[in-house]
């Protein structure tokens, strides 16, 4: 996919800067041209300016006047996302309440309550990613209210965080892994919710580049390389279903366009193909153009003249004309047996529906004027709603119940008596049961599933109609938050087990209670508190819990002291360690491009730990991240972890680089599937440990059907080293892959 840039070298005189805002003033009016009405110039320009004079002395960190970002936002807002004055007005403005002296006071009083409104909610939405994690989950409920109430605070929000991606260039790496990070996180997700397919391609490939450059690069390369040979299939596959379209009649139009470089990145590591064998490089693209009332008739007449072309993939068969995703999306999607003995895949929508694939939310209520139906995105916003009503105090894992619940893709499954209901991907009979109502949740004991018996646990699928079998004697536990994935379910399990946990903790209150009498000492909130930090529990009803089931038998009291009522725990016992701990106060960088160097002369001072997770080498893009327990810990820039880490925690994050030390090695392993052929061991060995003089750890060796897998796992100095490992392991004959795997 080709990038969108629109970075731009600053180093303009003051009148051509002038020129410049001037022209892109011009440029957004010309996009606005159909949806102006008389009265909208008047307001645009009273907004461009307010908003140019609030930022006249403000620059970004290319060197350009800051009003060229409002303005490119707002021509995002139109041309991408379809939004009207409004908006546009809201777009050019919604930086100005977080930056400069302008207030939502002043812009109500120009523009109206609802668009100070809006202009509010994106106020909001800027302060969430910069703050500690409790307040950001709190602030993320705050924008999310704001959502339900006017979406279009999210579509600016979607249009100003694309225009940063697009221009990060002039910034510091970390904070480009930083903001990558939280976009992949949170960003895209929504946009992809919102129906904003190339909005959400767009971000995931940029954040790739930032996060993982080389892959990134190589992709793209390899995309440029193979164009030619692409366009030349794309026509040969294209011409006998345009010769019977033309045939037929229809106004269509047909077209081939590149996969994001995300995407296929993602089929590679999923499949463990090489590039030149993901076969979906492309997709097909046909837009009908038809009326209303023939639009499905239309679609599946287009299907049948492809598959009469080209034998489909019955397994590959994706209907959304007659199940719309609830982000409004319909088409159908094929995938055929092309020339030379290629899958490709080939999308039929009608201009309609392609509208809303393109603009999403703002082209769907284009259309839905006239419409009765309550559409799947109100039903969506019904369910954020619903798990915002919910008054769970812990808010530090809503993000992350919130992005499974409702930014995920969705499943359609039936009821017995066939009402459809919507659930994330992932879902189980027990979030289905939780749906239906919370009481069914609670007491669900299995379910039947197309008519057969099946666990609570049982991960439902597109199309299953479920029936819920429930037991008055049953009742949730922990063990239930691991078969669910809804919000609501979560919260129900959640609030049940509080409950249950208040009432066993009413008798560690009474154990307590008789302990303080005898001491003189009472149960006042201060002597609860006191005794939660003694034993290491989070809070007051987390001990006397504890002390109901006996975890904590409270035979450390006669060892606290009373003053008057109050206690006072022993002093701990210090042990004077000569290992030095890692204190961020004095090791966090203070110097602006201050790096904390690995290995290098400076690693006696600072302690740190290789992540578990991603086993970094050096030469890996990594980052530091400050534990709260365990000192520094290295991560991989590419690790599982990495984006919710940096998303979530950005302000713990340290600048690191490697510092060559070849007096260090690192276990790292490696994956070699191969022809099972004589001597392939010795090979292999042969090349590791002699002719690379590679240490080798450990190695496993399983043959089947002339097919054989190995696991290596080596000592290695650098990525440099593993590299070249790679490359002289896959020269060898008969070896067809080596792959680097984390070593648990």
């Amino acid at each position: 996919m080709q990038l969108k840039e629109s970075t731009v070298t600053y180093n303009l005189n003051e009148e051509e800067e002038k020129k410049e805002i001037l022209r892109q003033y011009r440029a957004l009016l010309r996009v606005l041209k159909t949806k102006l009405k008389p009265g909208d110039k008047v307001l645009l320009r009273r907004a461009f300016e307010m908003s140019a004079e609030a930022h006249k002395t403000m620059r970004r960190k290319s060197g350009e006047p800051y009003i060229l970002h409002p303005l490119a936002v707002a021509k995002i807002c139109v041309e991408e996302i379809g939004l009207g004055i409004r908006s546009t007005i809201c777009a050019l403005l919604h930086d100005t309440v977080e930056d400069t002296d302008i207030t939502l006071h002043d812009i109500e009083r120009e523009f109206g309550a609802e668009i100070a409104r809006i202009v509010d909610g994106l106020t909001k939405i800027s302060t969430v990613m910069d703050t500690n994690t409790t307040q950001q989950a709190e602030n993320f409920k705050k924008i999310l209210l704001t959502l339900t109430d006017d979406p279009r605070v999210i579509l600016i929000k979607l249009a100003d965080r694309l225009h940063n991606m697009r221009t990060m260039d002039s910034m510091k790496r970390e904070k480009q892994l930083k903001i990558s990070s939280e976009t992949v996180y949170v960003y895209a997700p929504l946009a992809h919710r919102m129906g904003l397919y190339s909005i959400k391609t767009e971000m995931e490939d940029l954040a790739m580049k930032y996060m993982e450059p080389d892959t990134y690069r190589f992709i793209a390369q390899k995309l440029n390389d193979t164009k030619r040979e692409r366009s030349r299939y794309i026509n040969d596959f294209i011409k006998p279903i345009k010769e019977k379209l033309d045939k037929t009649g229809f106004d269509f139009e047909i077209y081939g366009r590149p996969k994001s470089i995300h995407s296929i990145w993602n089929k590679i590591k999923k499949t463990g193909v090489a590039f030149e064998e993901v076969y979906d490089l492309f997709a097909i693209r046909i837009i009908v153009n038809a009326p209303p009332e023939k639009e499905k008739e239309d679609c599946w007449k287009v299907y049948s003249i492809i598959t009469d072309a080209y034998i489909p993939s019955t397994e590959r068969l994706r209907d959304w004309l007659s199940n719309p995703k609830s982000n409004g999306y319909e088409a159908l999607h094929t995938t055929v047996m092309g020339p030379q003995g290629k899958w490709v895949e080939v999308q039929i929508r009608t201009k309609r529906m392609n509208e809303i694939a393109e603009k999403g939310l703002a082209a769907h209520w284009k259309y839905k004027e006239g419409v009765t139906d309550e559409s799947r995105f109100d039903k969506w916003f019904h369910q954020i709603r619903e798990a915002l009503g919910s008054n769970d105090s812990n808010s530090l894992d809503f993000l992350q119940d919130f992005k499974t619940s409702f930014l995920t893709e969705e499943i359609y499954v039936y009821t017995p008596k066939g009402d459809i209901r919507m659930l994330p991907m992932g879902a189980s009979a027990l979030d289905f049961a939780f749906s239906v109502h919370t009481a069914v949740g609670s007491k669900c004991i299995g379910a039947k599933v197309n008519h057969k018996l099946v666990p609570i646990s049982h991960k439902l699928r597109s199309g299953d109609q479920i029936e819920i079998i429930t037991s008055a004697k049953q009742k949730p536990n922990a063990e239930w938050l691991n078969f669910v994935v809804t919000s609501k379910a979560k919260t129900k399990i959640k609030d049940t087990l509080k409950e249950e946990k208040r009432t066993i903790a009413d008798e560690g209150k009474y154990i307590l209670q008789r302990k303080l009498d005898g001491m003189n000492a009472s149960m006042s909130q201060t002597n609860l508190e006191e005794l939660a930090s003694f034993y290491k529990v989070t809070s007051s009803l987390d001990l006397l819990y504890d002390i109901a089931v006996k975890k904590i038998d409270l035979k450390e009291l006669k060892e606290f002291t009373v003053h008057g009522d109050k206690l006072t725990a022993p002093k701990p016992v210090v042990k004077h360690e000569e290992k030095q701990e890692y204190d961020p106060s004095r090791h966090h960088p203070n110097k602006k491009d201050a790096e904390l160097i690995i290995f290098g002369e400076d690693s006696d001072k600072i302690m740190y730990t290789l992540a578990n997770c991603c086993k970094p080498i050096p030469g890996d893009d990594v980052f530091g991240f400050v534990t709260t327990g365990e000192g520094l810990k290295i991560h991989r820039t590419t690790c599982p972890n990495a984006a919710r880490l940096l998303a979530n925690f950005g302000h713990r994050v340290v600048k690191t680089k490697w510092a060559k030390n070849k007096e260090i090695s690192f276990l790292t392993g490696l994956k070699i599937i191969g022809l099972d052929d004589v001597g392939v061991i010795h090979k292999i060995t042969n090349l590791i440990s002699g002719e690379l003089r590679v240490n080798i750890s450990a190695m496993t060796i399983e043959a089947n059907d002339g097919i054989f897998e190995g696991n290596v796992k080596v000592f290695v100095h650098d990525k440099e080293e593993l590299e070249n490992l790679v490359t002289e392991l896959l020269a060898l004959q008969g070896i067809e892959r080596v792959d680097r795997y984390d070593i648990e």
